[in-house]
């Protein structure tokens, strides 16, 4: 199957927003933010999408970055809530309703708000889980979407 290295080995160029290569001022992307770049250049590529078609609904929610009062206001106000992990795949397979991914580089831990909302995803018939790098991700995704797949 087609992965992140495999992306990387073909010389496909992986470009996040706010990079800017090179240059005293460059900016780094923060590791999470390229981790889950990087799982969705995966999840989009025309290859695995024919494996996964149902990979069409993986999708991100923006919660965690740091925002002017007034677009924070209003996106509290249209419904995003802290805590939800990062990426969610609502896909039945096995006994879980919905896959549920929370991306943390180094040593960072899920808060307590997250970890708290994790819970509760368990409680009502989700997988979640925390990953630290696009290849764990992308091999918890691969995972789960083979559940209940012929060989």
């Amino acid at each position: 199957m087609l992965t992140v290295a495999d992306l990387r080995a073909a010389k496909m160029t992986f470009r996040f927003p706010g990079h800017r290569p090179g240059g005293k001022r460059a900016r780094r992307a923060a590791p999470e933010h390229q981790a889950q770049c990087a799982v969705f250049v995966w999840a989009n590529h025309p290859l695995v999408l024919l494996r996964y078609p149902l990979l069409e609904l993986l999708y991100a929610v923006p919660n965690g970055e740091k925002r002017q009062m007034q677009v924070a206001q209003r996106l509290k106000a249209e419904g995003v809530k802290a805590g939800i992990p990062d990426l969610q795949l609502p896909v039945p397979r096995g006994r879980w309703a919905g896959l549920y991914i929370e991306m943390k580089a180094g040593r960072n831990q899920p808060s307590p708000v997250q970890r708290r909302k994790m819970a509760l995803l368990q409680q009502v018939g989700h997988r979640v889980s925390v990953q630290r790098t696009a290849e764990a991700a992308i091999a918890e995704i691969e995972w789960y979407l083979n559940l209940g797949r012929a060989a």
